[in-house]
């Protein structure tokens, strides 16, 4: 018997839990940087040597924090569920909490790639300097998609999100596009969970008719979810 799919979208706030900043609490500045200085491709034009600081900043704050219970309820549901996870976050809490299918839609701040050639890319968890280079000689980049470039692995997410017989949305705010407008790809029937101590239900998830919002955080609402998708397995 095929197991269902679940599709996870999960954002910042997942990753907050475990002591991972996020920008959009503090006013427009992440970590007191202003988001047009360190996540555009014209900060980095005008100042490389700030951006790589900046990232190598999070690189090793990264390497200091734990997966928490949200991350951990979500891996135990592929015991009995196909499970895949679309996250808007950088970090590998995910794969490190044991998620076997993780697709990053904004890049990844363990890996670094070639500013001349996108497709080379490498894992990375020193710090990288100016004067770094790919293989073919050109200057290395953090491997994370900013604000103003185009987000390669989107097409993926939205075909695995029209595959969904459940989609989950866990700790985000809705508010970053194209990455909030997934569930419009998803059978609008299937069974819907947003779980967010704040959420905020914008138009594409408001016409899903069979909607369920646990306002609270991923780390006590990821729990109760898999636990009430577990019992159903039972009563089938």
């Amino acid at each position: 018997m095929n197991m269902k799919k679940i599709v996870v979208l999960t954002g910042a706030g997942i990753s907050a839990e475990s002591g991972i900043s996020t920008f959009r609490d503090a006013g427009g500045l992440w970590e007191q940087h202003r988001i047009e200085d360190v996540a555009t491709p014209e900060g980095w034009a005008r100042n490389p040597e700030l951006v790589l600081r900046f990232y190598n900043q999070r690189r090793q704050k990264l390497l200091e924090v734990e997966p928490n219970a949200g991350h951990l309820a979500l891996v135990g549901l592929e015991k009995n569920f196909e499970v895949h996870i679309i996250t808007q976050n950088v970090d590998d809490l995910h794969e490190r909490a044991g998620s076997s299918r993780v697709l990053h839609l904004h890049g990844e701040l363990r890996k670094v790639r070639s500013v001349r050639y996108p497709q080379l890319i490498y894992d990375w968890d020193k710090d990288l300097c100016t004067g770094d280079l790919c293989e073919k000689g050109a200057q290395l980049r953090p491997h994370i998609v900013w604000f103003g470039e185009s987000v390669p692995m989107l097409q993926h997410a939205a075909e695995l999100a029209a595959a969904a017989d459940i989609f989950l949305i866990v700790g985000t705010s809705l508010q970053v596009y194209p990455a909030a407008s997934l569930m419009i790809y998803a059978e609008p029937n299937i069974p819907f969970f947003y779980i967010d101590p704040a959420p905020q239900l914008n138009p594409e998830l408001q016409q899903m008719p069979n909607l369920t919002i646990l306002p609270e955080p991923a780390t006590t609402g990821v729990p109760r979810v898999a636990q009430q998708l577990l019992e159903g397995l039972g009563t089938r």
